[in-house]
């Protein structure tokens, strides 16, 4: 068998978010932090030379930037500073969002996705936007990870979230919805599609060859024997029925109050959530600097720190990078994983 790579076969490209998020200066302060303790990785930032550099200034940065033309200059310029793409850029403008900062925003992500599906890039790193700001120059996405979804050619659906940190990964099987209509969203059909895209996931980008994944149950008591709702009986169990006879390692309905007890992490690579803040609470929680939002799924590899722009605390130099260092790391990390596959 042929040993891992000791880096990534090539750069990552990391894209700025809003500009008047915290996005510059977390993607400095991981660089800075990766740096010292030699473990950043070949990468390019997707425009914002200039941006970067008054952040830098503006906040005592002490991140050398280093300006390319093309990303295949990314490599060697790592080994000085942080590479930045030129020919995209706009002001620094901390805590203030414009339909300019969410148009260069936009213009970074297209970019940055073109790149890694020419496989310039080996992975997306990408920084939070606002998803408000882009709506109002036309934007129809939900997030960034239905944008990248149809990048890729490929449904919605078959784009799953994944949310990990060093002690925990959840995944919400229903995202950005009101949690009037979770019910009414789940079914045993998106439970089995969604399990077989995060297994394949786990072993493809984190090296778990026999996946464990824990089904949350949606009710008190895990529905208390039909008592306190029946979706338990009525949906996921025959989802885990099914995928058990698949041979994924499936197991529950576990209720809510009890699936996130050190002792019961110790027994899943994964746990399946039914709605979105049953599976974020505990991760941010828990991973509240080392959070990183992977996109499973996909053709592509991409990450994201596991917060938002953040526009209240932008420019204040207050704004920890450890989430956007975690994200580049596993991104880098993932790509390894893929080249050793199929080296």
């Amino acid at each position: 068998m042929n040993a891992a790579p000791k880096s990534p076969p090539g750069p990552l490209a990391i894209t700025l978010g809003d500009p008047a998020g915290i996005g510059p200066e977390v993607i400095l302060g991981a660089w800075v932090r990766l740096r010292a303790e030699r473990r950043a990785p070949p990468a390019f930032v997707v425009g914002g030379l200039e941006l970067l550099r008054a952040c830098a200034e503006r906040l005592r940065i002490d991140c050398p930037i280093v300006p390319i033309a093309d990303p295949a200059e990314a490599i060697a310029a790592a080994a000085v500073g942080l590479p930045v793409l030129t020919g995209l850029d706009g002001p620094l403008t901390p805590a203030r969002p414009s339909p300019d900062g969410a148009r260069l925003a936009l213009a970074s992500l297209n970019r940055g996705a073109k790149f890694v599906l020419a496989e310039v890039a080996v992975g997306l790193v990408t920084a939070p936007v606002a998803k408000g700001a882009l709506s109002a120059i036309g934007w129809d996405y939900p997030g960034q990870t239905e944008f990248l979804a149809d990048a890729c050619g490929m449904g919605w659906r078959d784009a799953v979230m994944m949310l990990a940190g060093p002690s925990l990964r959840t995944v919400p099987l229903t995202v950005h919805v009101p949690l009037a209509k979770v019910s009414g969203l789940l079914s045993s059909d998106l439970i089995t599609h969604k399990a077989r895209i995060v297994a394949a996931g786990l072993r493809r980008d984190f090296g778990v060859l026999s996946p464990r994944l824990a089904i949350a149950a949606l009710n008190p008591h895990a529905g208390e024997g039909g008592q306190f709702g029946d979706e338990e009986a009525r949906v996921i169990a025959p989802a885990i029925a099914a995928l058990q006879a698949e041979g994924i390692a499936a197991f529950g309905p576990v209720p809510g109050d009890a699936l996130f007890t050190p002792r019961m992490r110790g027994t899943y690579d994964a746990a399946l959530c039914m709605y979105h803040d049953q599976a974020l609470i505990p991760l941010k929680a828990l991973e509240v600097d080392e959070g990183v939002n992977v996109t499973l799924g996909l053709p592509i590899i991409r990450t994201s720190p596991d917060h938002g722009t953040a526009f209240d605390i932008a420019g204040k130099g207050v704004a920890d990078p450890g989430a956007m260092a975690a994200a580049i790391v596993m991104a880098a990390d993932m790509a390894k994983a893929r080249a050793a596959a199929r080296a």
